[in-house]
């Protein structure tokens, strides 16, 4: 994909009208490429069609009753080339972790608007883990427990200014640039330039990196 091409995209959604409503609230930096309904559908789908995004429901009819987390199993050998941006009305932590844990590189619920989802999609396929900011803390509490990883890194964190991990922190919840620099009351330009002196102080290459480095240490 080439720079300033829009990004192709599956939607996944049992709602019509839901599909419907996305495609319309998308900017032109995305194009719908596809739509799949069910389980069994969207596997074939993003099977043949192999876009860049699948923007993918979390409860879905179809198949073995696995949802959107079992068509992420049924196409694991096409992560890395497809990424899947799991857009819900759900915002359980059961539901959280299980789309993770099968690999999704991201979780937005409906309550985002279309300037959002659309910067998310951009995000997901250039290789960034997107969450909506309150969910992150159940990937925090599923790998970060789960690994038995505790709070530690202080030698780390003592290389970053205040100023830094406070936007570290923002980062790695998955605010975006724009609502980072809303909510420090600083320009969106400054947010970018405390971002690259972290990834440069962490030795980290991108933003996906980086919540996993912050959920490691439980610093979300």
């Amino acid at each position: 994909m080439s720079a300033g091409e829009p990004v192709d995209v599956v939607l996944v959604d049992d709602h019509h009208m839901f599909r419907t409503g996305v495609k319309a609230s998308l900017d032109d930096g995305v194009r719908v490429v596809g739509e799949a309904d069910t389980v069994d559908t969207a596997i074939e789908l993003v099977r043949r069609v192999r876009p860049p995004v699948v923007l993918l429901d979390v409860h879905l009819p179809g198949g073995d009753g696995g949802g959107g987390a079992e068509v992420l199993r049924a196409c694991a050998d096409l992560q890395g080339e497809v990424r899947f941006l799991a857009l819900s009305v759900s915002d359980a932590s059961e539901d959280v972790v299980a789309v993770i844990r099968a690999g999704a590189r991201g979780y937005v619920t409906k309550a985002i608007d279309g300037a959002a989802l659309s910067d998310a999609v951009r995000r997901v396929a250039g290789g960034d883990a997107v969450f909506s900011p309150r969910l992150a803390g159940f990937v925090l509490d599923a790998f970060g427990a789960a690994a038995g990883d505790v709070a530690t890194g202080d030698d780390e964190l003592d290389r970053l200014s205040a100023r830094e991990r406070e936007v570290m922190r923002l980062i790695a919840r998955g605010y975006s640039y724009r609502e980072v620099a809303a909510e420090l009351f600083i320009s969106v330009k400054t947010v970018e330039t405390h971002v690259s002196a972290v990834l440069r102080k962490l030795q980290l290459s991108s933003r996906h990196e980086l919540t996993r480095w912050a959920a490691a240490r439980r610093l979300l």
